[in-house]
């Protein structure tokens, strides 16, 4: 193990649960304590999430609307044209998005799409936007591919603890999931990986997610929560709602346990309210998607987002320069060269 592993925290079980059994106020106080200690708390990075494939997904995740085994109404679309994407990308800039990020309902890309999704990555970054995918599990090849092209960020979240895993997905492994971190990291991009709270999970299953992903051999720069947005036709349409005071400890937590990392609020905004969001920007999260959709589901709109940040005395980041950084590339490969097993 190196040095720089060995400066990492690695946390034990016992010690998230009792941060998620700490008095709310005590644990809000923690977190925003240690987010003032690595971040502005008055600064919120804001991407923007295009579906580039809609629809006809051959996985089982049983929260998903995109699933081909489910009848939600959602219309199918095929790869979107670069050109389409690009001017999306553009809107998002326009509106304040400093990252721009790509999603495509696939298990995983096949070789005839590569050209098209590098000429996307490519035409973005020179937008001046920073990049993100995801579109399902990636081979190593596929990694460094995507990472040639620019690539700054891959999402592919782990969705739930491994224990409760097998309740939501069987189409796909948890190590799997794991496999494709690995595959990320060492082709030197940036990892974006959180998972999705309010699915029927015990408390114990978002201390072993959040423990899960707080102990990658490096953690991932950008760890988005979401709460479960509930569609019709899914098998989870019906599940009890989360208690959203359960929903900010999540995101206290994760803040806590990843203080350099950005926390993203994701999806399920429009179900929650102003004040919500705000002991959320308060518990750590840094980070936002705009705009009117997640893929398939609603979001609020822009123009809301920025109304509250003003009353909230927040303001967007402002976009960072994009350069590649060979070395910073090459500390995290060589990082990332341990096995991740569950």
């Amino acid at each position: 193990m190196t040095s720089a592993q060995n400066s990492i925290k690695k946390w034990q079980r016992q010690e998230i649960e009792a941060l998620f059994a700490l008095p709310l106020f005590a644990l809000l106080h923690q977190a925003h304590t240690t987010h003032r200690k690595h971040f502005d708390p008055t600064q919120v990075q804001v991407s923007t999430l295009l579906s580039i494939k809609t629809g006809a997904c051959p996985e089982d995740c049983k929260y998903c609307p995109q699933s081909a085994r489910y009848d939600t109404g959602l219309e199918k679309e095929a790869l979107a044209e670069v050109e389409q994407v690009l001017s999306a990308a553009q809107q998002a800039k326009e509106t304040g998005a400093t990252r721009f990020c790509m999603g495509a309902a696939w298990r995983n890309p096949k070789a005839r799409d590569m050209p098209k999704l590098n000429a996307m990555i490519q035409g973005v970054r020179a937008l001046g936007m920073e990049t993100c995918m995801t579109l399902g599990m990636l081979s190593s090849e596929q990694a460094a591919e995507l990472a040639a092209a620019g690539l700054d960020y891959y999402n592919h979240n782990l969705d739930t603890s491994a224990e409760f895993y097998g309740d939501i997905i069987t189409t796909r492994t948890y190590q799997d999931r794991l496999d494709t971190l690995q595959h990320v990291r060492s082709a030197g991009m940036k990892v974006c990986s959180g998972g999705i709270v309010g699915m029927g999970e015990e408390q114990s299953d978002r201390v072993g997610l959040l423990q899960q992903l707080a102990n990658l051999p490096i953690p991932p720069e950008s760890v988005p929560i979401n709460q479960l947005v509930k569609v019709d036709g899914t098998p989870l349409a019906e599940v009890d709602d989360l208690d959203p005071f359960e929903f900010v400890r999540c995101i206290a937590v994760a803040r806590i346990l990843m203080p350099t990392s950005y926390v993203r609020l994701s999806a399920g905004r429009e179900t929650m309210n102003d004040e919500l969001q705000a002991l959320c920007f308060y518990a750590g999260a840094n980070s936002i998607f705009h705009g009117e959709k997640l893929l398939t589901t609603g979001n609020p709109e822009a123009n809301h987002d920025l109304a509250l940040f003003a009353r909230l005395g927040l303001r967007p980041e402002a976009a960072k320069p994009l350069y590649y950084d060979a070395t910073a590339k090459e500390s995290q490969a060589a990082l990332a060269d341990a096995n991740l097993h569950v």
